[in-house]
């Protein structure tokens, strides 16, 4: 059985699988609640503002907004190590010069091809325009067809795509265990 907040519970969230995305570099949920003071120095460090005051008066990010560009503000802004960048242990590349960290949240997005724009003969390539990771690529099918394709290893999670589809088939999801969903 899954562990649930007071909050899940309160809300109805028995099984544990709605979390709010936390902003980036953020702790696992149950160590993030207890290390942030809700400051709002993340909010207000946050230029594009993407982070919000969620529940409880916690961090959230808000995809409607735009995409995240891993500007660090937020990180930088912590002063109780709620945000933290992680090293990455895996990663024993001995040749390196610098030390690489765990990227800054388990996040990657998905589209809805059935209900897509461009796979039902309208033209748009929004969410492949605004990819700066250039994770979404179009094939052209048969018919004027422009079949967007997303490649999930390249996809940093931003969120940028989502903001930007006019139809709202895009998802942000949670590689992790806990299920997060924009």
């Amino acid at each position: 059985m899954a562990q649930i907040s007071r909050m899940q519970l309160l809300r109805g969230d028995f099984k544990g699988e709605n979390k709010p995305f936390r902003p980036p570099w953020s702790l696992p949920e149950q160590y993030f609640t207890d290390y942030c003071t809700r400051c709002d120095k993340c909010i207000e460090a946050c230029f594009d503002e993407l982070i919000i005051k969620g529940r409880g008066g916690y961090p959230e990010i808000d995809f409607n907004k735009g995409g995240c560009d891993f500007c660090e503000d937020c990180l930088n802004v912590c002063e109780t190590s709620a945000l933290k960048k992680i090293p990455d242990k895996q990663n024993d590349d001995a040749e390196a010069d610098f030390e690489s960290y765990l990227p800054p949240w388990q996040l990657k997005a998905t589209i809805n091809l059935t209900q897509c724009l461009s796979m039902n003969a309208t033209i748009c390539r929004s969410c492949g325009e605004s990819c700066d990771d250039e994770a979404i690529k179009f094939n052209l099918k048969l018919g004027g067809i422009a079949e967007p394709v997303l490649d999930s290893q390249q996809c940093s999670g931003c969120g940028a795509c989502f903001s930007v589809c006019p139809i709202q088939v895009i998802k942000i999801n949670s590689i992790n265990t806990q299920t997060n969903v924009a």
